[in-house]
């Protein structure tokens, strides 16, 4: 599966298939969250929450990708991810996209 965050497929024709999508509500543990609390004292990257939005940032696309290959699409293209916090420690992250067929 071909994924891009451009609208077209250089030097290829493409037919639309339709809208599709992935998205993921994840959190930490309640004691990951209190150490990332406690990283906010003395800054820094909080590497759990880092980790978890890559977590998160897969599984989004995973489940675009499987909606984008049950509608028979050979790319995915004009991607464009969201996130929003739910509440405190947990984010959603949402992907969104174009599949496309390649003629």
């Amino acid at each position: 599966m071909l994924l891009l965050n451009i609208d077209h497929i250089p030097g290829r024709e493409i037919e639309a298939l339709g809208l599709v999508k992935g998205s993921v509500v994840q959190c930490k543990s309640v004691g990951k969250d209190f150490m990332a609390g406690m990283k906010t004292f003395v800054g820094g990257e909080i590497e759990s929450y880092t980790d978890m939005l890559t977590e998160a940032r897969q599984l989004a696309t995973k489940r675009m990708v499987d909606e984008a290959e049950a509608l028979g699409a050979d790319a995915v293209v004009n991607i464009r991810y969201a996130s929003a916090s739910i509440m405190q420690g947990a984010a959603e992250i949402t992907v969104y996209g174009t599949a496309v067929r390649l003629k």
